[in-house]
Formats: C-alpha cells, sequence, structure tokens
C-alpha cells in the first residue's frame, strides 16, 4: 500500500544582498525616472507607499536599481531567477544532506516569466539530476501559485512511492516593472518585492521524525468562468504600450466570493463537531433576525494563520472576516513590512515568522491562506510535527520585531508629504528638481 502522506521535511528562504535593498531614497530615484508622471501621479504613488506596509528593508531587481527598468534583458530576468533558485536550492541540499539526485518530482512556480528551456530544465542541468526526474514549470497563477505546486506534489505522491519533491517559488520582477502613469497599474510597483522559497517535502513513511510539518488538507478555488473575476487582476498594455498589471476595483469582490467558497469546503474538514453544530444552532435560530449573522470560531481547529502578506489590505480584509486578532495578523504585516509582497514566495516569509517566534507547536494547526490571478483562492492546512524554532530567513532582525502598528507607517510620509500642497496645482517646472533638492 502506497503512503499518500505528504511530508515537509525543510524550506528555504531568499535573502538577497543588501545592495538591493530599496529605501525610501532608492524608490524615490525610480520614481523620478519615470518622466511619464504628473503631479496627480506622484501624489497617487505617496499616498499607495505610505500606505502599503512595507519598510526600509526590502529588497528591489538588480536592473530597475540599475536604472534599466524599460530595457530588461533575457539575461538579466535569468540571472535574477537564478539567484533566488539556486540560491535557496543550495543552502535546502546542504542543511538536509538530501542530494539532488535523489529528487524525483520538481515543481517551479514563477507566473511572470516562462523562458525555453524551462526554468526546471535549468534547474535539472545545473543539478545534474536524474533523468527520470518528473518536473513541472507552473506559470500564469500569480500569489496562490505556490499553494498550487503543494497540491500537485500532494496528488503525485498518490503515485509515486517514496519519493522526494521540491517546489520552488518565486517571481521575476524586474522584467516586468511598469513604466507607464495609470495608478491602476502602478500598484504592482509599490507592493511587489524580489524573494521566493524552495520547499523540500516527502511521502516516505521512514522520514516522518524528521518532518517539520504534514499536509493534512488541500482546497482550490477558481472562479474565472465569472468575466469580472478573470479580469480583475489582469496582465495588460496600457494606452502607451506598457505592460503592466491591471488591478480593478472587481478585486476584493472576487477575493470575497473565491475565499468564501474555498471555506465552505475546507471548513468542515478542520473544525471539530461541536463547533460545526454550534454554527448550524445558532444560524437556525437566527434565520429571521437579518441582522444578526453568526460566524465560526476557526480557532477551534486553527491555531495559526499564514496570510499571504498581498499588502495592508489584504492582511486587514482577511483578517476582519475571519475573526481575527492582531497576535494572529503579526506575522503576515511583519513579512509584508520586512520582505514586501514576494508573490508566490509570501506565505513561507510568514511561516519563517511564526517558526522565528516559537510559536509553532507540536500538533498545532496552520492555515495557509493564498489569492491570485485567474481569479483563484488556494488554501491548505498543515500540522505541526514538532516544536519549531529555527530563525531561518528572519535571524538577523528578530529582535526588532513586531514592530509597532503605528511605528510601520511609511518614512515617505515625513519625507514628502509637502506634495500634497494644493499650492502646487499653480506652479509649472520640473517637479524632480524640488524633490531631489
Amino acid at each position: 500500500m502506497r503512503s499518500h502522506s505528504c511530508y515537509m521535511l525543510a524550506y528555504e528562504c531568499f535573502k538577497a544582498t543588501d545592495d538591493r535593498k530599496l529605501d525610501t531614497e532608492s524608490c524615490v530615484k525610480i520614481v523620478l525616472r519615470n518622466k511619464n508622471l504628473g503631479l496627480d501621479q506622484y501624489r497617487f504613488l505617496l499616498q499607495t507607499m505610505v500606505n502599503s506596509g512595507l519598510g526600509e528593508e526590502t529588497y528591489g531587481p538588480r536592473n530597475v536599481l540599475a536604472g534599466r527598468e524599460e530595457t530588461p534583458t533575457l539575461m538579466e530576468a535569468h540571472e535574477e531567477m537564478d539567484e533566488i533558485m539556486f540560491g535557496t536550492l543550495d543552502n535546502l541540499f546542504s542543511k538536509t544532506d538530501v542530494s539532488p539526485s535523489d529528487i524525483d518530482i520538481l515543481v517551479v512556480d514563477v507566473s511572470l516569466f516562462s523562458p525555453s528551456p524551462s526554468l526546471t530544465a535549468r534547474i535539472v542541468n545545473r543539478y545534474r539530476m536524474r533523468d527520470n526526474i518528473k518536473s513541472f514549470s507552473l506559470s500564469g497563477m500569480g500569489c496562490s501559485a505556490s499553494m498550487v505546486a503543494i497540491d500537485l506534489v500532494q496528488n503525485l505522491f498518490k503515485s509515486y512511492k517514496n519519493a522526494f519533491a521540491v517546489v520552488v517559488s518565486s517571481e521575476t520582477i524586474g522584467p516586468h516593472w511598469y513604466c507607464g502613469k495609470e495608478n491602476s497599474m502602478m500598484l504592482s510597483n509599490c507592493l511587489f518585492r524580489s524573494g521566493g522559497c524552495s520547499v523540500l517535502l516527502t511521502n516516505k513513511p521512514c522520514l516522518k521524525h524528521k518532518a517539520l510539518m504534514k499536509l493534512k488538507h488541500s482546497v482550490r478555488t477558481n472562479i474565472g468562468s465569472n468575466d469580472e473575476a478573470y479580469g480583475c487582476c489582469i496582465q495588460i498594455e496600457d494606452q502607451q504600450g506598457y505592460n503592466g498589471f491591471l488591478l480593478t476595483r472587481n478585486l476584493t469582490k472576487a477575493a470575497a466570493k473565491a475565499f468564501t467558497m474555498n471555506l465552505k469546503v475546507l471548513v468542515p474538514k478542520i473544525l471539530p463537531i461541536r463547533e460545526l453544530i454550534r454554527f448550524a444552532v445558532i444560524s437556525i435560530c437566527k434565520t429571521n433576525n437579518k441582522t444578526a449573522k453568526p460566524s465560526l470560531n476557526l480557532k477551534t481547529g486553527i491555531q495559526h494563520f499564514c496570510i499571504h502578506p498581498g499588502g495592508r489590505a489584504v492582511i486587514d480584509g482577511l483578517g476582519k472576516s475571519l475573526g481575527l486578532n492582531e497576535y494572529d495578523m503579526e506575522p503576515a504585516r511583519m513579512a509584508l513590512h520586512r520582505f514586501g509582497n514576494t508573490s508566490a514566495g509570501g506565505l513561507w516569509y510568514v511561516l519563517g515568522y511564526m517558526e522565528a517566534k516559537k510559536r509553532l507547536k507540536k500538533d498545532d494547526k496552520i492555515l495557509m491562506i493564498s489569492l491570485g490571478a485567474g481569479f483563484m483562492c488556494n488554501n491548505c492546512v498543515w500540522e505541526v510535527m514538532k516544536d519549531l524554532g529555527n530563525g531561518n530567513v528572519w535571524e538577523h532582525c528578530m529582535d526588532r520585531y513586531p514592530i509597532p502598528r503605528k511605528n510601520t507607517i511609511n518614512p515617505f510620509a515625513d519625507k514628502y508629504s509637502w506634495i500634497n500642497d494644493e499650492r502646487l496645482n499653480f506652479v509649472r517646472m520640473d517637479l524632480s528638481n524640488i524633490i531631489l533638492s
């Protein structure tokens, strides 16, 4: 009988070098290079950056920092991916003593970069992996792609026993930096940063004692058949011909719908019977009371909530809908502040924060929540196999976190708030000279 279990043996998040940090001054220089922007666009960017929830130590791609965002090259895209993929995989193999030749399944999810040969082929070539390895390259699924990859591995484990699998989750930021002036397309520049993660999984029963976690449930929901949902987060060209990601007002509606549909399937699997009965009884009693809406207490079955750090609004919205407190949302807020929205890799920085803070205890359940283009909601539940406390990618800065929420306001607010002065509406001059002076 083949084992259908899926164990996580290790994960390794990427931390770039300090020369790639995007602090306030670096961001200002990048913004000012865009000669398509006017005063209204500068004001919009100021407000967005102030409210983003990002700190001073997130990482950007090298070509953007060097001023080549309008002329990205294929070589630079590969270099960005190589640094993330090979950096995390080298550490993963070194720490686990698992050889690249032991890997049976390889899944890479990078939504916006699909070269030929594939990124999986690039990894196979670099590490001289076996010729019978089962490799999969996933693209176009945005921030929720990592959960799709995990679900894929779980299903493949049903066919392949005693196997090792590696999932690499990341995104290429450099080649997709938006250089136009549409507000709804400039949002991605303010939120997305460089990052990624590699995860080692197995279904070998003999390695159960070495596992960090066990995958208990995985539920995927795709509402792309709805036109509004399909188009709420979409890659397009603006009227000037600049490529970028359009985020429409329908995004919130689509996210809520997909998330609700996903929970309807997942909740009965993760909550104790007594909580489901309580909810059913209260729902029946309040049928005639339209103002009272009964809610499920997810904390009766879940101890930790790993929310995708997509942005302050995403974290706040999910936290409110789930009835979470500041302690529950702290890992997502701090991951956003320190590393930004790293797309599919973002959840693993949140998980790393939980582990570094020694929150994860044996038998705890973790709900991972991800939303992505399509529109999709992909969630899963992990069971912690032993007490965890590795400092991982957070080790260098854990003593500074958590940062009080009042202190997470971006320095743009202090340095450039004068740009909102209405008197500037009547001034015609080179704005870049004012801001840089």
